[in-house]
């Protein structure tokens, strides 16, 4: 079960952390931005050069550090296809270096439309006989709120390809609220959702007692959170939400379990950024970023071993 992988690697580091590969041009060190748009302009095809010599560097930087890296496909959507060939050669390199990957897609549709998404992005899509690989992801993310129909074609995707997902239970933005804590028959919406998410995994259990069906659970909420790591004592949790979002070490420590396993948790410009920010500013010049992104890692490890334990 992939989830086991994960498992194995967060054991095999000593560390949750996954890395949000989330760029943005503003990252991006000028030396890099400057030697793609001198071969590509300043086009979509530059943007896409800059991100992936950006991510490769990064990735380069902490694959030996970290289990997992998280790619947010908006970033590189907005660029068209380019952008998409550069979220599709992400993935690819960090696979190459021994990661699993989750890819942040937050899908929600039913029927042939799910099923369309989940063959292109766990499964394979059958070109007249020939199964083709597009994007090498091992989880993805997904939203619940069409319900069952929206979830059980990538259900039996992961069951044939050994893959995993993250759905949407409670996000560590702001205003989730709004829909996920409505009260319904007794319960908020998001436990409901949170229960479903528990019954749904009882099909992909994995050798470790969790099911490569997760839940992303966010950092901001520590309340909920602790009391879906009781309700939902099977499902791995994908935590959003530490560092810039403010969710902080302690915020989280109710996400993982008694050996310190259950979660793995994500930021993405608190590393990626790294070198934007006055605490590495000082330790690092700017062609030195994905070092940047590295001590960024090993201080968040530390902060969440701190804890987990």
């Amino acid at each position: 079960m992939i989830i086991d992988r994960l498992i194995a690697k967060i054991k095999e580091t000593q560390n949750p952390t996954v890395v949000g590969l989330d760029p943005r041009l503003s990252y991006i060190p000028d030396f890099i931005k400057k030697a793609a748009f001198e071969e590509f302009g300043k086009t979509p095809q530059g943007a896409a050069e800059a991100f992936f010599q950006y991510n490769k560097e990064i990735i380069d930087a902490v694959y030996d550090i970290i289990p997992s890296v998280k790619p947010q496909i908006a970033m590189y959507e907005q660029y068209g296809a380019a952008g998409m060939e550069c979220f599709i050669k992400t993935c690819a390199y960090a696979k190459e270096k021994g990661l699993v990957v989750i890819g942040d897609i937050k899908r929600g549709d039913i029927a042939t439309t799910a099923e369309a998404y989940s063959n292109g992005h766990i499964g394979k899509p059958d070109i007249d006989g020939e199964k083709n690989q597009i994007y090498q992801q091992d989880f993805i993310t997904v939203n619940p709120y069409l319900g069952w129909d929206s979830i059980e074609p990538y259900i039996r995707d992961c069951k044939e390809y050994e893959k995993g997902l993250f759905v949407l239970v409670k996000t560590s933005n702001p205003n989730s609220g709004q829909l996920q804590d409505l009260d319904v028959g007794g319960m908020t919406l998001y436990e409901k959702v949170g229960d479903l998410t528990e019954q749904w995994g009882q099909a992909l259990m994995g050798e470790n007692g969790y099911s490569s069906i997760g839940a992303v659970v966010g950092a901001t909420h520590p309340a909920q959170a602790k009391a879906l790591r009781v309700r939902m004592p099977h499902t791995f949790f994908l935590v959003p939400g530490y560092g810039a979002q403010g969710g902080t070490a302690e915020d989280l420590a109710v996400c993982f379990d008694a050996q310190g396993l259950g979660a793995i948790v994500n930021s993405s410009r608190g590393i990626i950024a790294a070198h934007q920010n006055e605490k590495y500013k000082n330790m690092f010049a700017e062609k030195d970023f994905a070092q940047a992104a590295r001590q960024a890692v090993i201080h968040m490890r530390d902060d969440l071993n701190r804890v987990r334990r």
